[in-house]
Formats: C-alpha cells, structure tokens, sequence
C-alpha cells in the first residue's frame, strides 16, 4: 500500500508541475515577454448557490490567446459578476450588448471588450500589468518578471495579501510555481488554519496540494475523528479519499458488525470491491462473522453470492470460506460439480472436486 501511494504521491507532484507550467506559460530563455498582452475571451453566466447567501451570479470566462512558436494559451476559470467592473446581469441576459468592462487584481488589470446576447458572450482582451505589484514582488526576491508570468498571477489572484497571509502561517519563500499551485486547488490560509487545528502542522506544500486534490478536507477528518480515526497520516487520509473509504461506508460497516478496522483494511476492502451490500449478501447466506482478509480473499477470487447459491442448489451448503476460496482458484465451477454428481452417482466431497481439478481429471 505504502508503494502505490508513493506512486500516487509522485504522479499528483507531475500533475502539478504540468498545470502550473501550462498557467505560467514562461517565456524560453532570452525571450521573456515584456510588450502588451492580449487575446479573445468568452464567458456564459449561471447562478450559483452560496452558502447561507442565497444564489449570486457566476461568470465563466474562457482566455486565449496566440504565443509566437509555443502553440496557443488557455485558460477557464469563474468570477463573482461582481468582481467584474462595468458589467451588469442586465447587459449579460438581453438580446445584443455592446460591453467594456475590467477585472482588477493586484498584479493587474485586465479589459475585456465584446458584446453578449442572452447569457454569453465574446470579445478581445487586453491585460496591463500592475508596476507596484511587480516592484513589490522583486524586493521579494522574485526577480524580473516578464507580463506572462504576472499575467497568470493576475488570472489566478495571487495578491500580496495572500503571500502575506502564507507568510503569516509559516509558508514564506515560496516559488511562483508554489503560489500558484496553492491558488489553484484552494489550498486557502483559512484551510492551513483549520488543518492546524486538527494536528496537522507543519504540511510541505506537495501534502497540502494533495490534501486539496483529493478532498481530504477538514470536514471529512473530523468525520473520520467521531469514527475513532484519528491523527492518521496524510498519505492514509488521501488513501482513504482516494479508494472511497468515506465516513457513510464506514458507518455501513459498523452497522454490518466490521467494526474497528484500520485504515488499511478499509482501503483494501475498497479496493478489492467488498462494498457494504457484498455484506449484506453474504451474510443472508449464513456467512455472518467474516473478518476483512475473508472478504478480501474472496473478492480477489470471485467468490460471489451468486457462486455460493448455486452451489447450494447442488447440495454444498455452509461450505467454509477457505474451499470456497480453493474452489475458485482451482477451477471447480458448479458446472463441473454437476458434471462429477452426474458421473459419481452419489455427492462428492469439497476436497475430492478439488484434487480432480488438480490432477485434470474429468468425470
């Protein structure tokens, strides 16, 4: 288990990297870009609910744009109509508009100008970067940086405040690469915070990004906490959110008789698809007090319910797990079973069918 969570651990670290290279768009040595910046946008409304607000208006921006001999730049993300200056519901939703409007960040501003008609709309932009922000962050050892690289902290709102706010919780000196990737996937001062609360100091970045990613949020530590999982590592908890080990399948578990299971068995019981009605089923068959390498065991070997009925139906009942297990492995399907009774006359033991299947001998 530990392997394959390095292995994930090592795949998310290059998933990273790709999309904050993709957003940086850095300019090949010699040929940083310093001129005007533009492209076209596109942008659809919708309604989003707001926790304890109601509904507020969302904008979907779309930017493009064209870079000589490295292809073209992308980039989708979505803004609060309010943040969007000299741009109303009403211009958005009537039949032809004719728009200028601007989103200021602090390491710039970018204008868009187009038109909408019900609900979507289209254009050009320009992005002016901002010589404050820029100033500001060369005195914080961040170097001359090219209208590109403050183009994608602009898009994605990496201000001087939340450096600070970083700063204030223990994550200063970080790269660009960092900043971004932090932005990105959400992983908010507010969200250091509340990990800190729970145990959980001193993350490296990789771990907090991972954390993020994978929904392995406050919230479901604290549900894996009231369980009686507590301070379990962060590889495990994104293991768990990985797998689907979630609190609901805990709690079916429990309610199942599975109860106090580690980490580890909820991962692999996940993994190997012995859900809660798999249980369920085995346990109307008479199979009631399985421990999770049983179950295991017989997932990994197609021990299913429906094996189990047709043998019953042939006359092996309440046959132990492990010949259950032997029978799978070995191949004695309940067509070879009739095959044998057919032959034999008379039932065969569990064992006798096995060792016939062993050698290759056939009824």
């Amino acid at each position: 288990m530990k392997a394959r969570i390095r292995t994930v651990g090592l795949a998310l670290a290059l998933g990273t990297a790709a999309v904050v290279a993709a957003v940086l768009g850095a300019a090949p040595t010699g040929q940083a870009q310093n001129g005007p910046l533009s492209g076209v946008w596109t942008a659809e409304r919708s309604r989003w609910k707001v926790a304890g607000e109601g509904t507020a208006t969302i904008v979907q921006l779309g930017l493009k744009r064209r870079r000589t001999g490295r292809g073209d730049w992308n980039s989708s993300f979505t803004v609060p109509l309010a943040e969007l200056r000299g741009l109303s519901a009403q211009q958005m939703d009537g039949p032809r508009s004719e728009v200028r409007f601007e989103l200021g960040r602090d390491a710039g501003t970018v204008t868009f100008e187009g038109r909408f008609q019900d609900g979507d709309g289209a254009g050009h932009y320009t992005f002016a970067p901002n010589p404050e922000f820029v100033a500001a962050m060369r005195e914080h050892g961040y170097g001359a940086l090219d209208t590109e690289k403050v183009f994608a902290l602009a898009v994605h709102d990496v201000s001087r405040a939340l450096i600070r706010e970083l700063a204030a919780v223990g994550y200063d000196e970080l790269t660009l690469d960092q900043l971004l990737s932090l932005r990105i996937h959400g992983a908010t001062p507010a969200f250091i915070r509340d990990l800190e609360a729970l145990g959980y100091s001193g993350l490296t970045v990789d771990q907090l990004l991972s954390l993020r990613i994978h929904g392995a949020t406050p919230e479901f530590i604290r549900d894996l906490a009231a369980l009686g999982y507590r301070d379990l590592p962060v590889d495990g908890l994104v293991s768990l959110r990985i797998h689907g080990a979630s609190p609901e399948f805990i709690r079916e578990l429990k309610a199942l008789g599975l109860d106090r299971l580690t980490a580890d068995q909820l991962v692999s019981l996940r993994i190997h698809g012995a859900t809660a009605e798999f249980v369920r089923d085995l346990q109307a068959l008479g199979y009631g007090r399985l421990d999770p390498d049983q179950l295991v065991s017989m997932r990994i070997h197609g021990v299913s319910p429906a094996f189990i009925r047709e043998l019953e139906q042939l006359g092996y009942e309440s046959v132990p797990v492990d010949d259950l297990v032997s029978m799978r492995i070995h191949g004695v399907t309940p067509d070879f079973v009739k095959r044998v009774k057919a032959s034999a006359g008379r039932p065969v033991t569990v064992d006798r069918l096995v060792e016939m299947r062993i050698h290759g001998r056939e009824p």
